[in-house]
């Protein structure tokens, strides 16, 4: 199956273009950026070899939806959606934090938890706690918005004002939108029988000053669900939870040796495996929004996406 590695695009009115670990995005006319969603996997802040057939769609479907489904108490980038694996949004200057938050003690928390420490990021974490618990509240634990190729670092939201990354004024608004759309994302889960567990939000500024969300929202890329039946009980027996998001793919790599530090070497994927890989993504899109997965035709798949966003950009 053909998949999307990188891109080369050159659209109308392109002035830059920036790529992501998993996303690449073009500057058109300093007025519109489109993002790619590629079919690269990323998993501890390293780009896996080989790619994932429909990864992308996925990514940029569910995203889509979700922006759309929480447009009404947060305002979005989102223009248009001209291809399965692209979205076009208003031009915005990022932040250069990614807003995370936590309703279980899980993944990178229950890491760290293990380790001995009760402080994350300048928020406190209760004793007494098991993996997978929730907290009482949930907490933001921003991380530094790295560039490509280095590693995102927790940081607090007092570092976050002293160093000037983000004015008070704007991260009061950050922190009101992450805790709205976690509360929003926690229904719409609800609904699909799942329990969403922590996730990450990504703001930007519009050229008229406009605070909104970007990039993905609530996709097994930025976001962690377990099954909501048998949670209880799996708690109560220290079982692990039935999980939706990239974590399996992050424990296998943990199984083979890797994550993601100095002299660790990635292993390698075999063909089964990225079926498998993809396979899972198919089951996390149909689950996470109740719809059937639609396979879009890759037979000429960049050909495919530069006509539809050129036939966009034309109009």
């Amino acid at each position: 199956m053909n998949t999307i590695n990188k891109t080369n695009f050159n659209f109308p009115g392109q002035k830059s273009v920036y790529k992501g670990k998993v996303r690449e995005v073009y500057n058109i006319n300093d007025n519109v950026l489109v993002m790619i969603a590629s079919d690269r996997l990323s998993a501890f802040d390293v780009i896996m070899p080989r790619q994932i057939p429909f990864k992308g769609q996925i990514l940029n479907q569910i995203a889509t939806k979700m922006m759309n489904d929480t447009s009404d108490i947060v305002p979005n980038w989102l223009v248009a959606n001209p291809d399965e694996n692209v979205a076009i949004g208003h031009l915005c200057e990022p932040f250069k934090v990614e807003m995370v938050i936590r309703g279980y003690l899980s993944g990178h928390a229950a890491r760290e938890y293990k380790a001995g420490k009760r402080m994350l990021c300048g928020v406190g974490m209760v004793e007494g706690m098991k993996e997978n618990d929730k907290f009482p509240e949930p907490i933001i634990t921003p991380s530094t918005k790295a560039d490509n190729g280095e590693h995102d670092e927790d940081i607090s939201r007092q570092e976050i004002l002293a160093k000037g990354i983000v004015s008070e004024e704007d991260y009061l608004v950050l922190e009101d939108y992450t805790r709205k759309l976690f509360a929003r994302g926690t229904e719409i889960a609800a609904k699909r029988g799942l329990i969403l567990v922590d996730t990450k939000y990504e703001f930007g500024k519009t050229k008229d000053g406009k605070i909104v969300l970007i990039d993905e929202i609530h996709t097994p890329d930025s976001s962690r669900y377990f099954y909501a039946d048998g949670y209880t009980e799996r708690q109560e027996k220290g079982e692990k939870q039935k999980q939706l998001s990239k974590e399996f793919v992050r424990q296998w790599l943990i199984e083979n040796g890797f994550q993601g530090k100095e002299g660790q070497q990635i292993p390698e994927m075999s063909d089964e495996k990225i079926l498998e890989i993809s396979n899972r993504y198919i089951e996390l899109y149909e689950q996470i929004t109740g719809e059937q997965f639609v396979k879009a035709d890759t037979d000429n798949i960049l050909d495919r996406i530069e006509q539809n966003v050129i036939s966009f950009l034309n109009v």
